[in-house]
């Protein structure tokens, strides 16, 4: 097998992961596996605050703090006041999405991949304020087609898209980089829920054209739960008012007066996890030491090798779509729902971990698909090739299994 990574850094990728000697885990989709360093750099700040105070541990590690700023800009090539850190992506992505001066009839495109939480958004907005949502179609390899995006955003009352950069299920890596620069030619704001791509692939905002970013922490990039993170465009930034304010987020200037701060820390709040914000920060370090476009060659070789694996096996089938995909690997075995199949799964000898993704995650694209439900493994760098022939193993067996039931 092409490995695409050296057995040195796999070996030292995997001994600075103990949660490998546990566990098969697939589940990076969901919530990675945190190398050792991250979680030393969460465990160290709690016993800091639990020793001298949480405002003093967070007074003197301010220093570390504000790298965590630094790091994430290097992360996505932007300015570290366009990078706000807040509890999750959810919020990071809502944040943005609220602030934009949308109306009645505004259009925001998006496409079939879009994840529910983020449609339901859509939906609310529809009934509050009026605003239309249109639907990008696919191309005949089931990513966004770019010409059709070229010529709905023609309609001059475009004023968003919104697309998520990689599908929480069976989806492409989205064309993003061609969508971005006619966004901007159109004058039509680009907002990129990158939640299963930062740490996956190589993310350049820049280069993209988008001009709003929002991630998490636990996936891909390997950090702890409940930290996420928002980029957006200086110049964008300082046209529009977060939903909410607090004092960090502005100043109480007078009784009868408050100035919002000039950076994007105008979308955080005061109060926050401060050993989850290092944590994450470490856990971007640890990705960059490595280098994105290392992992990213290292994901791809095991989930085409998965996928190929899978698709070998009589009664299964993979439904992953796109020119290009991703380390998520989508996939139904025949006379077995997928909650079956994720049980049987973790009672191995050796937990394997995968996830499992309904309708109700990705309802359009699963709707388009016909489908209702699918079992989902996703790769990461660390994990190893003879995890990835377990895996197949596994599902010929439980395929076997019930075909002669």
């Amino acid at each position: 097998m092409h490995r695409d990574l050296p057995p040195s850094l796999l070996e030292c990728l995997r001994n600075t992961t103990p949660g490998t000697d546990e566990v098969i885990h697939l589940n990076n989709a969901g919530a990675s596996l945190m190398p050792r360093v991250v979680l030393d750099t969460v465990l160290d700040h709690l016993r800091l605050e639990a020793r001298i105070g949480a405002y003093e541990a967070a007074e003197a590690e301010h220093a570390r703090i504000e790298k965590v700023y630094a790091s994430v800009a290097r992360l996505l090539n932007a300015h570290p006041d366009e990078i706000a850190v807040v509890e999750n992506a959810t919020r990071a992505w809502d944040m943005a999405f609220y602030a934009l001066p949308l109306k009645r009839g505004d259009i925001v495109l998006t496409s079939t991949t879009e994840y529910a939480g983020n449609y339901i958004s859509y939906l609310q907005l529809q009934q509050t304020r009026g605003i239309e949502i249109r639907i990008l179609p696919n191309d005949e390899r089931g990513q966004v087609s770019v010409s059709a995006a070229r010529d709905m955003l023609k309609d001059p009352r475009v004023r968003l898209i919104s697309l998520p950069l990689i599908a929480s299920n069976g989806g492409p890596v989205q064309p993003v980089g061609a969508i971005g620069p006619m966004a901007r030619a159109a004058g039509v704001w680009f907002l990129l829920d990158a939640c299963q791509g930062v740490g996956h692939l190589p993310v350049d905002v820049k280069k993209i054209g988008c001009h709003m970013l929002s991630a998490t922490s636990r996936k891909y990039l390997r950090g702890p739960r409940g930290m996420g993170f928002l980029y957006i465009e200086q110049e964008l930034c300082r046209q529009l008012e977060p939903p909410f304010l607090d004092l960090h987020a502005a100043r109480l200037e007078a009784p009868d007066r408050f100035r919002v701060r000039p950076d994007a820390r105008r979308f955080e709040n005061w109060e926050c996890n401060v050993a989850a914000k290092l944590g994450m920060g470490s856990a971007i370090d640890h990705a960059l030491d490595i280098g994105i476009d290392v992992i990213w060659r290292r994901i791809l070789a095991l989930s085409d090798s998965l996928r190929e694996g899978l698709a070998a096996i009589a009664g299964v089938r993979v439904h992953d779509a796109g020119l290009v995909k991703s380390g998520i690997v989508s996939f139904a075995v025949e006379g077995l729902s997928a909650a079956e199949v994720q049980r049987a799964l973790a009672a191995q000898e050796k937990r394997i971990n995968v996830s499992t993704t309904t309708f109700r995650s990705t309802m359009l694209d699963m709707q388009q698909r016909g489908l209702t439900e699918l079992v989902r493994a996703s790769v990461h760098a660390y994990n190893a090739e003879h995890e990835i022939d377990t895996l197949v193993t596994s599902i010929d067996l439980l395929a076997k299994g019930k075909a002669h039931a």
